[in-house]
This record gives structure tokens, C-alpha cells and sequence, in this order.
């Protein structure tokens, strides 16, 4: 029995508790017009909702009623008469260059499908082939191009130390016959030269350690590209005995620290090679652009562009200056640079080829007038009205 009482007794009790629920829950309906959120007074916007709906009701209720007609205050009455009352349209001032969202959309979408409806797919013929990578070999030239802003040389790193531009010059002429009588790949040579920079713009050396600056940067570089690196002692006896084999490991470990080991930055031969191929270019215009990137390498002044730059640039001078070819939309597409962008760098290599037959660094000539290198560097077009047109402009 006293269970039975305990149950009737609780619930009763719940029963009442959904009697008061619902009594609270009409009676906020009858005072705003609409069940009250739980959360009803907490936020602005909610505030918001219960303040106009209680002014509703305050106006409700000063409107007297009857079973007929709805008697008006006379404020009232003036107000619905100016409602109703014919207002002047307000003209408004055009907005300066006003265009339609979903048509700059369209435009956009219209001028790039004309852009690459003059693009031609340079990997087509290539699908079947794996190791060119043909699904994603565009993602991977966007990362290296991200790789090379990250480890970008800056312009003028050399102000405020010892060594000076001239000395940076005879250093890397000497090395380009160094690597050329190792017979080393040119992956090796150019990651040489980069390695070289990025270290000195970050660590200052005497005169007597630069050129051990340089060897230790192209044994690193050597056993990043090639299969069968040097020897370090090869590399002592080509300083002549000047440094041993002590200090260029040392000096290796000291570089190797200051660039953080991060090795992978992409040269202008990578860039080069897809620019080339979207040009269909032959091989002689791709030689002469290995000739200017290698020409690039002795001066100073230019170590402030990507590799990027280098590449398309040297390709862009180099077609110009053997038949005038165009720099085509496919050729923009894939190298992301236009005529235009690259005509300064243009310029700079131009005025290095100008100079190049009374300049005291010789290895970049003398390497390219081999036959190896189809003799490039004696080609009549060098001193053409073109290229010394570009060279005047320079800055």
C-alpha cells in the first residue's frame, strides 16, 4: 500500500509539473504571439524579436474596439492618409564601373576558356608513359615554384662583407672549369652556384675560405646529383693542396648547418626542360638558353631571380634571337610568365652577351664554343641589331 500511494503521489505530481508547463508556455503565446524560445533573452537577435513584439502589443492595445467598425485616432489617420499618399521615386546615382556579379562571373569564365582554347595539352601524348607523372607533373612545377620563392637568394647579400661581387665572379668562372673537367652533371653546377649563395647570404667568410667555400658547395652539390660523386681528395689536389681534407669536411658540416640541409630547391635546367618542351623548341634554341642560364650564373646582378625566371627568360631570348619566334600562350601557360614579365631579365642576359667577348671570365664561352655544345656561342645572331638593342636598355 505504501508503494502503491509513493506511485499514485508521484504521479500526480508529474502531471502537474506538464499542467504548469503548458500553462506557462500558452500564457507566453498569448503575450508575444508565438511560444517563447528556451533561450528567448539570451543574444540580440533574440532580444531584438521579444521588444518588437511587445511594442505589436502595446499597439494592439490602444486601439479601441467595437463589433462593428475600427475607430482610428486621428495620429493614426494621418499616418495611413501620408501612406497612401503617391511619393516621388528617388533617382539614384549609378555606382562608378557597376557590373553585375554573375556577369563579371561569366566574363571571367569566358576569357579563360579563350585562353586555354589556345593552349594545347603537352602531356597528351604522354599518358602512357609513367615515370613522366602526366596526372599531376602541373602540381609539381607549382610546388617547385613554391620550393624556389622559400629559398630565394635576395638581391645585393653581399653588401657589408669582404667578399665583393668581382671576387664571387672569379670564384664561380673558375669552378665551371672545375666541374666541366670532372665531367659532372649541369644539375651539379647550378646547385654549385646556389649553394654557394645561400650560404653567403647568411654566414660571412674571409678571402682565404672562399674558394673553399666553393669546392665543399660542389662536392655537396655532387653527392646530391650524381651517382659517382668526386672524391674529397680530388678536391684537394685540384685547390693545388691549398685547403685539406680536414677543412673541407669541416667546412661541408658548417654549410650543411646553415642551410638547414634543405637541398631540394629546383634549378633553372628543371624549368628549362618543360618550358622546351611546350615550345616544341629544337635543339639548337635549347642550347643557346642553357648558354644564357649559364651565363646568368657568373653575374651577380642576378641572383635575385627564381629559377623560374631564369629558365623562361633565357628560352623567351633565345627563340627571339634565332628566328623571332613568338612567346605563344601554350609557352605563357606553362612557364606562368608572359612576354612582357620577362623582357627586364631579357635585357640583363642580352648585355651579358654583349660583354662576353671582352669580359676576363671566359669559362661559359670557351665551354660553348665546343662542338659539343653545337658551337653556340659563335653564332652570328649573338651580335645582331636585336640583341644590341636589348642591351642599351638595360638598366
Amino acid at each position: 500500500m505504501a508503494l502503491r500511494t509513493r506511485s499514485a503521489s508521484a504521479a500526480t505530481s508529474q502531471n502537474e509539473n506538464i499542467l504548469a508547463g503548458k500553462a506557462l508556455m500558452a500564457k507566453n503565446k498569448m503575450a508575444t504571439g508565438r511560444p517563447r524560445a528556451a533561450l528567448a533573452s539570451i543574444g540580440n537577435k533574440e532580444a531584438n524579436i521579444g521588444k518588437v513584439a511587445a511594442k505589436d502589443v502595446m499597439k494592439k492595445k490602444t486601439l479601441p474596439k467595437s463589433r462593428g467598425t475600427t475607430a482610428l485616432p486621428e495620429a493614426v489617420k494621418e499616418n495611413v492618409t501620408a501612406k497612401k499618399q503617391p511619393t516621388k521615386e528617388k533617382t539614384l546615382s549609378p555606382a562608378p564601373m557597376e557590373v553585375d556579379p554573375m556577369d563579371m562571373t561569366e566574363m571571367k569564365k569566358a576569357f579563360s576558356d579563350s585562353l586555354m582554347a589556345k593552349v594545347e595539352d603537352i602531356d597528351s601524348e604522354d599518358k602512357e608513359n609513367p615515370q613522366l607523372c602526366t596526372e599531376f607533373v602541373n602540381d609539381i612545377y607549382e610546388y617547385l615554384r613554391h620550393v624556389e620563392r622559400k629559398y630565394k637568394v635576395n638581391p645585393n647579400y653581399l653588401d657589408g662583407q669582404v667578399i665583393n661581387a668581382r671576387m664571387r665572379g672569379i670564384l664561380i668562372d673558375w669552378l665551371i672549369q672545375v666541374h666541366l673537367r670532372f665531367h659532372l652533371l649541369q644539375e651539379t653546377l647550378f646547385l654549385t652556384v646556389d649553394i654557394i649563395d645561400r650560404f653567403l647570404q647568411v654566414q660571412s667568410v674571409s678571402r682565404s675560405k672562399l674558394q673553399l667555400v666553393g669546392v665543399t658547395a660542389m662536392l655537396i652539390a655532387s653527392k646530391y646529383e650524381e651517382m659517382y660523386a668526386p672524391e674529397v681528395a680530388d678536391f684537394v689536389y685540384i685547390t693545388d693542396n691549398a685547403y685539406t681534407k680536414s677543412q673541407i669536411r669541416s667546412m661541408e658540416i658548417l654549410i650543411l648547418k646553415n642551410l638547414n640541409f634543405n637541398l631540394g630547391k629546383p634549378l633553372p635546367l628543371h624549368f628549362l626542360r618543360r618550358n622546351s618542351k611546350a615550345g616544341q623548341v629544337d635543339a639548337q634554341k635549347h642550347t643557346l638558353a642553357k648558354y644564357l642560364m649559364e651565363m646568368s650564373l657568373v653575374d651577380y646582378d642576378m641572383v635575385q631571380y627564381n629559377p623560374s625566371q631564369i629558365a623562361a627568360a633565357a628560352l623567351c631570348l633565345s627563340a627571339k634571337t634565332l628566328d623571332q619566334s613568338e612567346w605563344t600562350p601554350t609557352l605563357e601557360y606553362y612557364s606562368t610568365y608572359s612576354e612582357e614579365d620577362l623582357l627586364p631579365i631579357m635585357r640583363h642576359m642580352a648585355k651579358n652577351i654583349s660583354k662576353s667577348s671582352t669580359s676576363k671570365l671566359q669559362a661559359v664561352r670557351n665551354k660553348y664554343t665546343s662542338s659539343k655544345f653545337l658551337k653556340i656561342a659563335t653564332i652570328p645572331e649573338l651580335k645582331s641589331d636585336y640583341i644590341q638593342e636589348l642591351a642599351e636598355k638595360s638598366s
